[in-house]
């Protein structure tokens, strides 16, 4: 079977031709250069408008066919720009028709994953999505791809290309910004915004525009800015990584044309003993062969013809039913034998502390970020996660006993507690109602730590403990002291996210008893849906 694809989601218009062996014969694209200012919707339409058909001709032709040959037609309807997706329907329908071959419609951000996937031959990796429109880290489970961490504000690729029009750099912002940074190793500080899996980049935007108006050399506002945001993702990728086990990541995008990105995701990829995996450039971007070949993995289960090629200028990552993955596979990287347990924040090791059992916590240097900013953290969050486990024991909280904090070091030695992670417990109890006491429990302990201002920060299955149907926390390395109700929120909403990559089937009940022993009255749970709906498209 050979599908025709059609992307046109934002400024680039492109066809790609694929067949259902995965064999890509042809790829063609073209892309709108505004004079000033950012993307246009209507320029951008009018853009897809005048080159579809020269492409669509290019494309026949780069692949030795003709329209005889094309089996199936398929178009990105969303997310994206209303009028070019508009634009591109309504061609794919015309040339469906035309030809009499089935039509399917597709969601673009899976498009970029699974061309990755055929391109690579990764499996089933976590996916950081960074372009211009997007920025999501991406896990599959349970038959769909999961939303476990993205911007809350605006996508890093629109951060870069906004900055660079408002300095007068031009457009597209990244490869200026890249091609200054190369010329400086100094770093200045910038806002560094990392909400659990969540991240936002309006503030370092808004930052670094200040202080280059302000004086600071350009080549140094450059490289500052591509060293926080990229540090940003490398940090909630890494989390996200620790937490759901898997053994590859797949970096798509536009943004991935970064050499900076790479290199960072690379070196993070090493110190996790996990294989990094980018596409060719020419499927980084956005392109019709990704459109061409999502639609012949779902052809056979998805909705096809006219009455089901609307469009959905919104259309979420985890709205997609995945049909066409059948495989479950099961990830055990190895660690080397001293390491019991690698986190994203610090490497686990068994040790002992007075005759008793204990573990180290160690925070190591983040090669993948600039030292000075590197130290910062680690020193930082060494003392603040000491302080906030033995304060959480003021308000009833149970949590491990902290032996010794070396701050030089970056080290604290603590009890070791021998108990199942929550996660461990909800995967092996057949009857999901019995956990209804545990997760009330859970709300009343977590309601109970926020009345004493502490933040968790990475309240995930992972870092719940259960001895006696009582949870212990730990992992305090991302918390902070906060009497704001947009603080608490964030953490409860990093545990309902958790919770979705585990049984997603049943997330709403277990939140549900959660927020039953939290407070079901209280501000913070409007709070909670609100903050939801800052993701893309919600």
């Amino acid at each position: 079977m050979i599908c025709l694809g059609i992307e046109g989601t934002a400024e680039k218009t492109g066809i790609g031709i694929v067949t259902s062996e995965g064999e890509i014969l042809a790829t063609c694209g073209d892309q709108l250069y505004p004079e000033v200012g950012g993307i246009h919707p209507r320029e951008a339409a009018n853009f897809h408008a005048e080159h579809l058909v020269p492409l669509i001709k290019d494309a026949l032709n780069q692949s030795n066919l003709t329209f005889n040959d094309i089996d199936l037609i398929s178009f990105s309807k969303g997310p994206g720009l209303g009028p070019g997706l508009r634009t591109v329907a309504t061609a794919a329908r015309s040339l469906s028709q035309n030809i009499n071959v089935p039509l399917i419609g597709v969601n673009h951000c899976i498009g970029h994953i699974e061309i990755g996937k055929l391109t690579t031959g990764a499996k089933d990796p976590l996916t950081l999505y960074a372009s211009g429109g997007n920025t999501q880290i991406i896990s599959y489970e349970s038959s769909r791809y999961r939303i476990i961490g993205e911007t809350l504000d605006i996508a890093v690729g629109n951060c870069l290309d906004q900055f660079s029009r408002d300095i007068g750099l031009g457009h597209p912002g990244g490869p200026i910004i890249e091609q200054q940074a190369q010329n400086t190793d100094e770093v200045i500080e910038l806002p560094y915004i990392v909400k659990g899996m969540d991240l936002s980049f309006s503030g370092i935007l808004t930052s670094a525009i200040n202080k280059y108006k302000q004086g600071t050399p350009l080549d140094v506002i450059c490289n500052s800015f591509q060293e926080t945001c990229f540090a940003m993702l490398c940090e909630v990728t890494e989390r996200a990584l620790s937490y759901t086990g898997k053994e590859e990541v797949l970096l798509c995008g536009g943004v991935a044309a970064n050499k900076k990105l790479r290199e960072m995701l690379k070196i993070m990829c090493d110190e996790h003993y996990v294989d990094f995996y980018m596409p060719p450039m020419k499927y980084c971007g956005d392109n019709g062969s990704m459109i061409a070949w999502l639609g012949l993995l779902s052809y056979k289960e998805g909705k096809t013809g006219i009455k089901n090629s609307y469009i959905n200028p919104k259309y979420r990552t985890n709205q997609v039913e995945v049909t066409w993955i059948k495989n479950k596979y099961k990830h055990n990287i190895q660690l080397p034998n001293n390491i019991i347990n690698k986190g994203a924040e610090a490497d686990i090791k068994e040790t002992k502390w007075n005759q008793n059992n204990a573990i180290k916590k160690y925070r190591i240097k983040k090669n993948y970020r600039e030292n000075k900013l590197d130290e910062k953290l680690r020193l930082q969050r060494t003392k603040e996660e000491a302080k906030l486990i033995h304060d959480a024991k003021k308000y009833n909280v149970k949590t491990p006993y902290i032996y010794s904090v070396d701050l030089k070091e970056k080290t604290i030695i603590m009890e070791k507690i021998d108990a199942p992670e929550l996660h461990e417990i909800i995967e092996n109890t057949n009857n999901i109602n019995e956990l209804q006491p545990l997760l009330t429990n859970l709300g009343q302990t977590i309601s109970r730590m926020h009345e004493g201002n502490i933040i968790h920060g990475d309240l995930t299955t992972g870092n719940i403990l259960i001895k006696d149907n009582n949870p212990i926390l730990i992992d305090f390395g991302l918390g902070k002291y906060s009497n704001l109700i947009e603080d608490y929120g964030t953490d409860i909403l990093v545990f309902k996210k958790s919770l979705t990559t585990i049984i997603p089937q049943e997330t709403e009940k277990l939140f549900n008893w959660f927020i039953k022993g939290y407070n079901i009255k209280s501000p913070v749970i409007k709070k909670i849906d609100e903050i939801e709906q800052r993701g893309r498209y919600l």
